[in-house]
């Protein structure tokens, strides 16, 4: 059994979507961020950065005690290795999806998470903000949209942890500015994926969760997202 600590947003559907494209047994903690859950003692003692998503997954493959990580890219780097499914084991394959992982966790997350910020929750609009923002995440989508073009999945033929990493942070393109039909390979790789089975699911999950699949942004809830250190 995984316990996973989660909420709905991008960072948290990535999780969701693995467990249930992967038939894993797992059970949902709701963090719900808005309200600050993220900040008591108990969730600190599982993911020391105050983020979701987190895991405890009672029953590693080691063997051992049960083992808690935080981090989107590295659960999925470690539920990919346990499972032995949607990751290469070895080679270049393997690095291949990988450098697609980070480039998600390391580029399209956080200048796509910004672009939203500053676009739809900043109190004041700062519209230097909003188009340094907005720039970034079209480049970014651009090289997306060049990869895909001879690949029918990021990291080539085979659908991997790379695409559920990156497809929950082009869900919300409308919110980011973005016209998906100006990339075209990202428009065909989105819908081709928004079909799988195990999406529907995931996002089926958020709804029972909450069904705003967002943060209320009400004044508790900006305190908590954007005035704790």
């Amino acid at each position: 059994m995984i316990d996973l600590y989660y909420w709905t947003t991008p960072n948290g559907h990535k999780i969701t979507i693995f467990l249930e494209e992967a038939a894993l047994d797992y059970r949902l903690q709701p963090i719900n961020i808005g309200r600050g859950e993220q900040f008591t003692a108990e969730f600190l003692a599982i993911a020391a950065n105050n983020r979701i998503p987190a895991i405890v997954d009672r029953k590693p493959a080691d063997g051992g005690q049960p083992l808690s990580l935080f981090e989107s890219g590295a659960i999925l780097e470690y539920l990919a290795d346990k499972s032995g499914k949607f990751l290469p084991r070895s080679g270049r394959e393997r690095y291949v999806v990988l450098q697609w992982l980070y480039w998600q966790m390391g580029g399209l997350g956080p200048m796509a998470g910004q672009n939203h910020h500053f676009r739809n929750y900043a109190p004041k609009k700062i519209e230097y903000a909003v188009e340094r923002y907005s720039k970034e995440t079209a480049r970014l989508y651009g090289v997306l949209d060049r990869q895909l073009e001879d690949n029918d999945y990021v990291a080539g033929s085979d659908y991997s942890i790379a695409d559920m990493a990156i497809w929950p942070w082009v869900k919300p393109y409308a919110k980011q500015g973005m016209d998906i039909e100006d990339f075209p390979n990202v428009q065909r790789w989105f819908e081709v994926i928004a079909e799988r089975g195990a999406i529907k699911r995931a996002y089926a999950r958020a709804e029972e969760v909450n069904p705003q699949d967002g943060v209320e942004m009400d004044d508790e809830a900006r305190k908590h997202l954007f005035g704790r250190q």
